[in-house]
């Protein structure tokens, strides 16, 4: 009981990272998300579960405004992080995309080489100033991905080369290679077999030391195994938030009952 106690001290004694409110999305006529409201916790691991179509991915994308990407979409609302209004004129998107980095559901490395897969943001960003500086980057967004003890003798082999599981891997550390200071995650595992998907998630767990990690999954296991902090959608609507373990064992609302129960979804 005290250990629970505890847990849910430390949760509540969490900085907020990320705060929306009032958050609609758009997509032509389709309603999308409506009215989400929530604050997510830095050095925290929070997943997005619910079922297909329910809008986690729709609301995780508006994080690091990959939304804009789409000419339909519209979003109202706030979104700030560290209290900035990302959404303000003024923010460039391709800044806010280095700040807050993006893992897909599919393995997209780039027809580089594993070296260059990961040193092309930095460069991009003029994040390095020589070729040590970017060997030090390289080396470290590997090191931080797992990564650098299986390919640190074939750097200029083709990143595509690789296993999926290992793809992945290079694509977080394609990701963590600007410094950002929220790391979010569509599906990272759906792709993987369950070996790769056991080190990507044991990689998730060790990434919270740096980053808030936002997840989105199907697997209401893999969210419980890897998230202190849960948030169920349905139907565009944010149902439930809250600590993780409460989210399975005895949420509030009936609707994230029956989807944890498999009666919906």
């Amino acid at each position: 009981m005290n250990d629970m106690r505890l847990t849910e001290r430390a949760v509540d004694q969490e900085t907020t990272k990320i705060t929306a409110r009032k958050v609609q999305v758009y997509y032509g006529d389709n309603h999308a998300i409506k009215n989400v409201d929530v604050d997510i916790a830095d050095k925290t691991v929070t997943a997005f579960i619910g079922p297909s179509g329910c809008g986690k991915s729709t609301f995780l994308r508006c994080i690091n405004r990959m939304n804009d990407t789409i000419s339909t979409a519209r979003v109202t609302g706030d979104i700030l992080i560290d209290g900035e209004d990302i959404y303000d004129k003024r923010v460039d998107p391709v800044q806010l995309r280095a700040k807050v980095g993006m893992v897909f559901q599919k393995p997209n490395p780039f027809p580089k080489s594993i070296y260059d897969n990961v040193a092309y943001g930095p460069r991009i960003h003029g994040l390095s100033s020589n070729k040590a500086d970017l060997d030090d980057i390289v080396e470290r967004s590997l090191r931080r991905a797992a990564l650098w003890g299986e390919v640190k003798d074939r750097l200029a082999a083709p990143g595509t080369g690789l296993s999926g599981g290992q793809q992945q891997r290079l694509c977080i550390a394609r990701a963590v290679a600007t410094s950002p200071e929220v790391l979010l995650m569509d599906e990272p595992c759906s792709a993987l077999d369950p070996i790769a998907t056991a080190q990507v998630e044991e990689l998730i767990d060790e990434l919270r030391q740096n980053y808030s990690v936002v997840i989105v999954t199907h697997s209401m296991q893999q969210a419980a195994r890897v998230s202190q902090r849960t948030a169920f959608f349905h139907l565009g609507h944010l149902v439930e938030y809250g600590e993780t373990g409460k989210i399975f064992t005895s949420p509030e609302d009936p609707r994230t009952e029956s989807y944890i129960s498999g009666r919906i979804g």
